[in-house]
């Protein structure tokens, strides 16, 4: 099996596509193992759909499955198009919803689904916390100081709403930093963009940002978000690692 191995602003990805959809939880444990696979966040299959230019299937390194990724449809987007599997503009169908793409050299724009505010009156030691879903459900908290992430806290969060746990931190020139626990690889991540997507939608919502910002992960790498008149934009860039075969 021929696959690829992308990196989009700290998240990591194997690829490949397959003309049949089928349970793949096994093999994207194998594949995502960062000692004995290929190592990655998840694993990425690209199958067809009859209207759109194709579907996936997205699977978390544990194997569990998830409706959306922000960094990971940028790289599949972008995997999509050098493989010939769709043209520079183009829609796949997700979890979360129809995805619109656009790829411009390595740089790749994602429209998202819409955000949806779940939550916004959660009281956790002593910190208020927003559940939003964008894509994948999303616990927000805006912090003074963003060295300090309790992991045992976003574990506890993690478990006791079943979601992805951000905290995030306003800069003087309204630029936006977020680090985000992630549920599935059930640790912190160098990138989260549905996470990354969820902060500043908050953030906007607040009014604490504009509606077109730079935002940095953990990676350290520069995002950009924006809000049209339908959802949230997400545009960045991705990097095609290498190619290799694996034997199944």
């Amino acid at each position: 099996m021929r696959c690829a191995k992308y990196s989009a602003n700290g998240n990591d990805f194997v690829i490949f596509h397959s003309d049949t959809k089928e349970n793949r939880t096994e093999l994207a444990k194998e594949l995502c193992h960062r000692q004995d696979g290929i190592g990655a966040d998840g694993l990425i299959v690209v199958v067809p759909h009859d209207t759109l230019d194709f579907e996936w299937q997205f699977y978390n390194s544990d194997g569990s499955e998830a409706d959306m990724c922000g960094n990971g449809s940028r790289a599949c987007a972008h995997y999509a198009y050098t493989n010939k599997l769709a043209s520079k503009n183009m829609s796949f169908l997700t979890g979360a919803g129809v995805i619109s793409a656009e790829v411009e050299d390595d740089m790749v724009l994602s429209e998202l689904t819409p955000p949806k505010i779940l939550d916004k009156d959660i009281e956790f030691n002593g910190k208020s916390w927003w559940l939003i879903n964008t894509g994948v459900p999303h616990l927000v908290h805006f912090t003074q100081n963003i060295e300090e992430f309790d992991i045992a806290e976003a574990r506890e969060l993690r478990h006791k709403y079943n979601a992805n746990v951000n905290i995030a931190f306003v800069d003087e020139d309204k630029t936006l930093r977020v680090r985000t626990y992630e549920r599935g690889v059930e640790d912190e991540t160098l990138a989260c963009g549905t996470g990354m997507s969820a902060c500043f939608y908050r953030a906007y919502i607040e009014e604490k940002v504009a509606n077109n910002i730079e935002v940095y992960p953990r990676s350290g790498a520069t995002l950009y978000l924006g809000m049209n008149d339908r959802t949230i934009t997400f545009r960045g860039k991705v990097k095609n690692t290498f190619v290799t075969d694996w034997e199944v």
